[in-house]
């Protein structure tokens, strides 16, 4: 009796390590979270931190609705409106926001209002002579729009997604100090975005409910802000910084980042990772990050 040749195993475990090769690299630069709550919304929410370097930019986005907070600095504008435009097929946005007037926030700004349909502006009352904010007021006479100074306690849609103003103030001796806060809600998440809101302003909000999951670190991470009272309110379970690598200012304290571990490990920064987005259909996140041609 003839015998039965041997099945070679080898392509059946090649085959397995090419399929486990191939799920890793689906997986590269994703993390997945679930929030076992249930309110459920009907469309995926994404918040991109954008890497404008020492500089912040936030897009927000749902059911085809954009918010943008912030714009970079100067230099960062034109590439901000052409990943816009170009990448994310952005023409409108429904809110655009200017925490404070400072250039690294407020810099590519004029560039967004002359370049996009805008639906509302929100600044501070706050006025500065700087050539920068002088930009952003010619953009904003320009093109026929009124500028907005949010109210403490007002409230707003984006889609699905509810925002609360936590604070903005007058304080001209410290632009910082008057930046506009703002807290999202969007099904089983809440994010709360700073600005550059320091350890004063952290103080003033710490009778509200600023206790959110993901935080966008105040001050690019700065010693100034993320006091420890502040962060025993908050409690992040995510942290998100926008910095630039080797920055003048030593930004992100260390001190800053030992204060937030004491909450969570899992710190985002747009130095490491270029830009990050969150997706969330309100009951899980993913977080991704990629290179992204948007800092001058």
């Amino acid at each position: 009796m003839a015998r039965r040749k041997k099945k070679n195993s080898f392509p059946i475990i090649l085959v397995i390590f090419m399929i486990v090769g191939y799920l890793l690299y689906l997986n590269y630069n994703q993390e997945s979270y679930s929030n076992p709550n249930t309110n459920r919304v009907s469309s995926d929410l994404h918040v991109y931190f954008l890497d404008v370097g020492q500089a912040d930019s936030i897009l927000i986005s749902n059911n085809n609705h954009y918010m943008l907070i912030d714009a970079g600095n100067n230099e960062d504008g034109p590439k901000l409106v052409k990943y816009l435009q170009k990448e994310l097929g952005i023409q409108k946005l429904d809110y655009v926001v200017g925490t404070h007037p400072h250039e690294d926030h407020i810099g590519g700004l004029d560039n967004i209002i002359n370049n996009f349909e805008v639906d509302k502006i929100y600044l501070p009352e706050v006025i500065t002579t700087t050539k920068t904010f002088e930009d952003v007021l010619d953009a904003i006479d320009k093109n026929n729009l009124e500028i907005n100074v949010p109210e403490i306690g007002e409230t707003f849609k984006l889609g699905e997604a509810d925002f609360e103003v936590m604070y903005t103030g007058t304080d001209d001796s410290d632009l910082n100090n008057c930046s506009i806060v703002l807290k999202m809600i969007f099904g089983n998440y809440s994010y709360l975005f700073t600005g550059d809101a320091t350890e004063k302003v952290e103080k003033i909000i710490l009778d509200k409910n600023i206790d959110v999951d993901i935080l966008k670190v105040g001050h690019h991470g700065s010693s100034y802000s993320s006091s420890n009272s502040f962060l025993a309110k908050v409690t992040p379970k995510y942290a998100f910084i926008s910095v630039a690598k080797e920055n003048s200012y030593g930004h992100p304290s260390k001190d800053t980042i030992n204060r937030l571990k004491k909450y969570t490990n899992n710190i985002y920064m747009t130095s490491e990772l270029g830009t990050i987005e969150i997706t969330s259909d309100g009951t899980n996140i993913e977080i991704n990050n990629y290179h992204t041609d948007t800092n001058g």
